[in-house]
């Protein structure tokens, strides 16, 4: 069985890898043009550098041919041994092409020609030094036209190939846009294929169970195609349905020897359902659940008739903060039920405060005002936190949610105004406002006090001291 939020993780995570791989493809298309970029760049100050380190080589020769001193000498052997290392590093990254090889030999016969004019200053050969020099300032002129040459041959060479760097580009845009296209366009009939396929089978658990509702048992089983959560509901619920099927059935064999009797009977039981009767329906359907292997439906269904048991008793009993706190654990599962991953609920509690003595019915409400009108619309990341513990000799009982929050009129309608229960109790459980909580704990404890702390977009606390 696939679950349904498998489903979804393994769609989300398709779109990622594609919407990662289309990142990807983009990056390396412009760090490739970055790359060439900068090789380029690297390779055209190099040639420039050894140009302008021709002339310096050239000039410091001219200046040692006509002051032959050790000094000019060596800021001559200088020069020339940077223009070697230039020349080493030119044939290490130019490509192996007859225009790079002849540069490298010109700059070769440079060298040489200067060597040659140096040696005819040693030897005070005028003739010599003068013929070589000419020569040298010869090359270096031609290394200069050659270098010019070189710059604007593979200025070409770089302009085609960033023209055709260009069309990868936009070819990478073009595949990139499509396939965007593509996971929009398949996202859409993925959500309409995904929603129709639980919204048919809700549907049809929804048709029968108004017909079922309408007293109409023979209503066909429902049957969904997929093999996940809605599958387990259906059969779940089809076996309910049997259930009740057989139920009716043995009741109808009972009645057979006094029918008018049972009739009347079964009228009179119709008619007085009492709470007693509701506990015990929802044991037996907890208990069925279990059996069924529908463990978490029996919880639920334990918490539901805990929470009924408690809130249907009367109002005037006394109880204590560990009954209090146990039946907000029940109805906090519930509602965690309700909204999953949306809601944490966090407790710190301190043991020696829950024989306390507390109005029944008194947490209960407040927290369900924190989950209707404090995190509901909340879609992730709501959180509310329940405190107590012992301070100044009394006992303090915070409850804290990150919702919507309150602004001052709201806090003071609450603290002071009457409570119109009618317009504020749509989807409670007990109907029972912050200011009945109130006028219920001043009765039991006049020295007890509440607090409302709130601000509008930062939560909501309520503290009780009793």
């Amino acid at each position: 069985m696939i679950r349904i939020r498998t489903k979804l993780l393994i769609y989300f995570a398709a779109i990622l890898l594609l919407v990662i791989i289309l990142f990807f493809i983009r990056e390396q298309s412009a760090q490739r043009i970055v790359e060439l970029h900068d090789e380029r760049s690297d390779h055209y100050f190099l040639l420039n550098e050894i140009t302008n380190i021709t002339d310096q080589t050239y000039q410091s020769l001219q200046i040692y041919v006509h002051e032959p001193t050790d000094e000019n000498l060596q800021y001559y052997q200088e020069d020339k041994q940077q223009l070697s290392e230039l020349q080493g590093r030119f044939e290490i990254a130019a490509e192996d092409s007859i225009d790079k090889k002849n540069y490298v030999h010109l700059l070769t016969s440079f060298l040489e020609l200067t060597d040659l004019t140096a040696e005819g200053v040693a030897r005070d050969d005028i003739e010599q030094y003068s013929y070589y020099l000419n020569e040298a300032d010869n090359s270096a002129t031609y290394i200069h036209e050659k270098t010019l040459e070189l710059i604007n041959s593979e200025l070409t060479v770089y302009q085609n190939l960033i023209e055709l760097e260009d069309q990868r580009v936009q070819y990478s845009k073009n595949m990139g846009t499509a396939i965007f296209i593509s996971v929009i366009i398949l996202s859409i009939l993925f959500a309409l294929w995904f929603s129709n396929g639980i919204t048919r089978a809700i549907e049809r658990l929804t048709g029968a169970a108004k017909e079922i509702s309408q007293g109409n048992y023979t209503v066909e089983d429902v049957v969904v195609p997929q093999k996940d959560e809605l599958k387990i509901l259906t059969e779940t619920f089809n076996q309910m349905k049997w259930n009740i099927v057989e139920a009716i059935r043995e009741m109808k064999e009972k009645a057979r020897m006094s029918q008018l009797l049972k009739e009347m009977e079964l009228k009179s039981l119709q008619n007085q359902i009492n709470p007693h009767f509701l506990f015990n329906t929802l044991n037996t359907i907890s208990k069925t659940s279990y059996i069924e292997g529908a463990e978490r439906t029996s919880d639920l269904i334990s918490s539901v008739s805990a929470l009924l048991r408690y809130n249907i008793g009367s109002l005037d009993r006394e109880t204590y903060l560990k009954d209090e706190v146990e039946i907000v654990k029940e109805y906090f599962f519930i509602q965690k039920t309700r909204f999953g991953d949306r809601v944490t609920f966090h407790q710190d509690i301190e043991e020696e405060c829950l024989q306390t003595p507390i109005p029944c019915l008194t947490l209960q409400p407040i927290i369900e005002n924190a989950f209707m009108h404090g995190i509901e619309e909340m879609a992730d990341g709501a959180e509310i936190t329940l405190a107590i513990y012992q301070k100044e000799e009394k006992v303090w009982i915070e409850i804290t949610d990150n919702g919507v929050g309150m602004d001052q009129e709201t806090i003071d309608r609450l603290l002071k105004a009457y409570e119109n229960t009618e317009t504020n109790r749509k989807g409670h459980s007990t109907g029972i406002g912050m200011r009945n909580v109130i006028d219920r704990l001043k009765l039991f404890d006049k020295e007890s006090d509440v607090s409302i702390q709130s601000e509008v977009g930062k939560g909501t606390k309520v503290i009780i001291q009793l």
